[in-house]
């Protein structure tokens, strides 16, 4: 209709009969209901009722973060509900009306609607996938938060949260729900003055937060079991996240003991995929109620949520690497917002985070008194670097006269743990004096030891028969970080009438017998010993974990000795843990104290003078030089954000397995760090996000990456 015409039918309504007037306004209504509906190509009958499905489509680009309308077939109507999987064309061009062409990508419906905003042709779905309806609207709202936190895009997101499907496990139906537990007794949550309220709380369906400073010992486990059964008995749901599948198989045992089988399910890699997703569909088709799992499970759609629970938040692996690396104490916190559940942070150690927590009155502490501390604690006694050993054998084993000792008055009485910081063998060579690494004269290259014990230049292979610490003049040497087997190679040469196992990466023990015996591990391996545990432990190479060029150095080795001294017995049945490191400092004497929220509250106090995080937050913009300066010139930051920066990455070792974070191969990378005031976390991601965005619609440079919250600050 031209302008002329339609100034014509105006003037018609404005002067006709009553029947005309309802005659013009009826054509309106049908040209505009004409407009709306979706047209598709071939002449496909659609769905009588909302024809028109927005769909996410797996696509992590991120200047596609939006939905995309199709147009529903009658032939799947029924089929074609909020979210299912489906299939669809994307990236087809529209040609003599009709949409053609596109490539063939997996997708979620997220709502069907009765209009499309979009006024071209509308491509149908291409088919269902599945009826099982995987990404509910508590999941996708979840998930939308998180991408906006971490300046992701939700795709990304949803691929982390919803599990690859299965047919076979589809198939199949999911048990049904069987009726609440009884409520749990106290138990050891005894020992913590506000444990028998917390779980009461929990019962009632109520939802309070704590940080929860677990005592030493192996109770643990039991008690977050406790915990989950709690929330159980009171009708609702529960969600355990925990660093690895050692530590979930202990909670999953507890919780099964406490509450019999059908009523949890266990979320871990090992597995298989079939069968986690069969466990995952019977939470998610609300057959089961409690989870306990790893890191992916933070996701877990658990129905009526009434706990979410995390152990060892300070643990690396809660850490997705995956974009865009969201951490699952930010995700529990935001569903324990979002669901109204209750809230529990649990660990040996604390981290700043968890004491950020306390101090702004979001959670409240549950600890021990210092009298059920000290009666549960071994006695820690610290050892310097510059303390000699009188023994030869001593000598031979690294270890300083007292650290000797504690070993052998150990193992009379059962097995003793020794941690080193790092696995496998490591020679580089630093002077034994002042710590300076022993490089070659020739080339700066490092130096290690010869099968005959000459030193020799890793990098150009030359001899340096007679080499001396260009520092402080030293001529005798020591292993910078000596790792597990070299270690235990030299304490079973000490002590030959010793068993000695090993614990690591390659192998990893879950127990090991109560008798007398060597264990030697890296730190977050070390196996639970039968028993009364430990008789003794030894935490070798302090310096090394303190010396890390890291924010959270200190932080790191404090949570790493908790962990391996809570598996010795308390000081009253002679537990002993010896610490080689300086004794003055503060990770030491809050060993020696176990006080790890006493550490954790100081470290907030300097990181909120300094304006580091958690009190700031920080951004982490990587990639080519050019590429970093142009997406900061560009992207419209909070007022008052700081840009520090950038410096030159390091190139990572030819040998190592690349990692998440690391350049690719050949180029050099810069990076900078964005910290804005607190409260402006979220505008910062937006403008980071929108400012990579329009990059890639202007296709302008290579990728930049942004991490929100990178945990690898300087």
């Amino acid at each position: 209709m031209s302008r002329e015409n339609g100034r014509s039918e105006v003037g018609v309504e404005a002067s006709g009969t009553g029947e005309q007037l309802a005659l013009i306004r009826e054509t309106v209504r049908e040209k505009k209901a004409d407009r709306a509906k979706p047209r598709t190509w071939r002449g496909a009958e659609l769905a009588a009722e909302l024809p028109v499905a927005r769909v996410l489509v797996d696509k992590g680009l991120v200047h596609l973060d939006r939905y995309f309308d199709y147009a529903v077939p009658a032939a799947m109507d029924a089929e074609a509900q909020p979210g299912v999987r489906v299939r669809v064309r994307f990236g087809a061009g529209e040609k003599g009306g009709r949409r053609e062409g596109g490539k063939l990508v997996s997708g979620f419906i997220v709502e069907r609607v009765a209009e499309s905003e979009y006024r071209g042709v509308l491509a149908p779905l291409a088919q269902v996938l599945s009826p099982e309806r995987v990404l509910s609207p508590e999941l996708l709202g979840l998930c939308r938060a998180v991408a906006d936190r971490y300046a992701g895009t939700l795709a990304d997101v949803v691929q982390l949260a919803v599990p690859p499907r299965r047919a076979r496990a589809e198939a199949k139906p999911s048990p049904p729900l069987l009726a609440p537990n009884p409520p749990p007794e106290v138990g050891s949550w005894a020992r913590y003055g506000a444990g028998a309220g917390f779980l009461s709380a929990l019962t009632r369906g109520d939802a309070p937060r704590a940080v929860w400073t677990a005592l030493p010992g192996a109770t643990w486990p039991q008690e977050l079991a406790r915990a989950a059964a709690a929330a159980l008995a009171g009708g609702r749901g529960a969600l355990v996240v925990v660093p690895d599948g050692r530590a979930a198989a202990r909670v999953d045992e507890a919780l099964g003991e406490l509450i019999g089988e059908g009523r949890h399910v266990l979320l871990t890699a090992d597995a298989g995929p079939e069968e986690r997703y069969r466990r995952w569909l019977a939470v998610s088709r609300g057959s089961v109620r409690a989870v306990i799992g790893t890191r992916a499970a933070m996701f877990a759609p658990v129905a009526d949520l009434g706990l979410v629970a995390l152990w060892d938040d300070g643990d690396s692996s809660h850490s997705d690497p995956h974009a865009p690396q969201p951490h699952a104490r930010e995700v529990l916190i935001q569903r324990s917002v979002n669901e109204r559940a209750g809230f529990l942070l649990g660990g040996l150690s604390c981290t700043v985070e968890a004491a950020q927590l306390v101090e702004t009155g979001w959670a409240r502490p549950l600890t021990a008194e210092r009298e059920q501390v000290r009666a549960a604690a071994p006695l820690v006694r610290t050892i310097g670097e510059g303390d000699e050993a009188r023994d030869a054998a001593a000598r031979a084993a690294r270890l300083p006269s007292m650290a000797w000792q504690v070993v052998r008055d150990g193992l009379t009485r059962g097995p003793v743990l020794v941690q080193v910081p790092r696995r496998g063998y490591a020679p580089r060579l630093a002077c034994e004096r002042c710590r300076t690494p022993a490089r070659c004269r020739a080339c700066a290259g490092p130096l290690e030891a010869q099968e005959a014990g000459a030193l020799a230049c890793a990098w150009c292979g030359r001899a340096e028969p007679d080499w001396h610490c260009a520092e402080c003049g030293g001529a005798r040497l020591r292993a910078q970080i000596v790792g597990a087997r070299r270690t235990a190679e030299e304490l079973g040469r000490a002590f030959p009438a010793v068993p000695v196992r090993t614990s690591g990466r390659d192998h990893v023990l879950t127990t090991v017998p109560g008798a007398p015996a060597l264990v030697v591990s890296t730190p977050g391996a070390e196996p639970v010993a039968e028993g009364d545990g430990y008789a003794a432990a030894l935490l070798l190479d302090g310096w090394a974990l303190l010396g890390r060029p890291d924010l959270r150095a200190g932080e790191e080795a404090l949570r790493r000795w908790l962990g391996a001294a809570a598996l010795v017995r308390g000081q009253a049945a002679g537990g002993t843990v010896a610490v080689i490191a300086e004794p003055t400092l503060r990770p030491v004497q809050a060993l020696v104290r176990w006080d790890p929220v006493g550490h954790a509250v100081r470290e907030l106090a300097e990181r909120a003078e300094l304006g580091f995080p958690p009190v700031s937050r920080m951004a982490s913009v990587a990639g080519r030089g050019e590429d970093v300066a142009e997406l900061l010139r560009t992207a419209e930051l909070p007022s008052g954000a700081e840009v520090l920066g950038p410096v030159p990455l390091p190139v990572p070792d030819a040998g190592r397995p690349r990692r998440p974070g690391d350049p690719p191969p050949g180029e050099e990378w810069e990076r900078a760090l964005v910290r804005v005031r607190p409260g402006q976390g979220a505008a910062l991601a937006a403008a980071l996000k929108a400012a990579r965005a329009a990059r890639l619609v202007k296709r302008e440079g290579e990728a930049v990456r942004v991490r929100i919250d990178p945990p690898d600050l300087g």
